[in-house]
């Protein structure tokens, strides 16, 4: 028996989940999930009938702890967040700027893992039907194994998951997978991807796509790329997919700008400079979710004023 996230939970308890959706059991789910849709297919539809963008903030699972990040999900619902990504720390992250490196050192100190942020997923099903995207690298999922992986994933109540180190012309043994187990996969498309190549990214991107808007490491920026919403207009043109961009997003004014243009903004950088500069988990979660509630009041009240001028 162990105590995880406030709860006592046996390792038989948490592997008895069953596979095909939560239903009335001694662990608590009550809730059947339908597999026709997934949560973040789901959620994007359900924000276009409402003329709505989402908000993804991204943080670094288990940072500063992963009882912090429980709360954190929570708490970044309550505000506004419509979409949960949560980042597995890697020792090696070849994407990320020094905030998030930091972010994953701080995790890796604490000896999280890719399973401890399995039963993360697992105790917040208990809490919230948010969609939960994992950003992993490959190695952590490759050691798991690409198949168990995804079936835990499925398990525990993951959505979709971000592999930046896995290209579409490799990941057929993941997709194979993902699909069994209906977890989207989201690819990363680059300002310096072609046009045709974006499109086969997308076609290969389930769930949403990711585009990446700047050449780079994340970080939060004090400006825009100057080439990103020329970018995503050419890419809403090929594809009928969800779009949602991120890297360097980092101002309620820069959420609002990407907003207009794209489907859904990532923004994840600003929020783990707040986390990291927060002296206890009370300030924590006060200052992540009062930017998050910045974010989202900027970008659903410009959209709502654009919405009255147009008419």
């Amino acid at each position: 028996m162990e105590i995880v996230f406030g709860v006592a939970r046996s390792a038989a308890q948490i592997e008895s989940v069953p596979a095909m959706g939560w239903k009335i059991c001694r662990h608590g789910f009550n809730r059947a999930r339908d597999f026709s849709m997934n949560r973040i297919e789901s959620k994007f539809g359900d924000l276009k009938s409402k003329r709505r963008k989402a908000l993804i903030p991204f943080i670094t699972a288990g940072d500063p702890d992963l009882d912090t990040t429980f709360e954190l999900v929570l708490e970044m619902e309550r505000k506004g967040a419509d979409v949960i990504e949560l980042g597995v720390p890697f020792s090696d992250p070849l994407a990320d700027g020094t905030t998030i490196q930091r972010a994953s050192q701080r995790a890796l100190n604490n000896r999280v893992k890719l399973r401890d942020i399995l039963k993360l997923v697992y105790e917040l099903r208990r809490k919230t039907e948010i969609p939960i995207v994992l950003m992993s690298y490959l190695n952590p999922i490759y050691k798991y194994g690409l198949e168990e992986f995804a079936r835990m994933s499925r398990k525990m109540g993951v959505d979709g998951v971000i592999i930046p180190d896995l290209v579409p012309e490799e990941a057929e043994r993941w997709l194979r997978a993902a699909r069994w187990n209906e977890l989207s996969t989201i690819f990363l498309a680059a300002p310096t991807s072609p046009l045709d190549r974006i499109k086969r990214i997308a076609k290969k991107s389930t769930g949403f796509l990711y585009y990446v808007s700047l050449t780079g490491v994340t970080g939060a920026r004090d400006r825009l790329n100057s080439n990103t919403i020329e970018a995503l207009r050419a890419i809403k043109r090929i594809t009928n997919k969800p779009v949602a961009c991120g890297f360097g997003i980092s101002s309620p004014e820069q959420a609002r700008k990407v907003s207009t243009y794209s489907d859904g903004v990532i923004v994840g950088s600003a929020i783990i400079d707040l986390i990291e500069k927060s002296s206890n988990r009370r300030a924590v979660l006060t200052n992540v979710g009062n930017f998050i509630a910045s974010l989202r009041q900027k970008m659903v009240g410009d959209l709502y004023a654009s919405g009255r001028a147009r008419r």
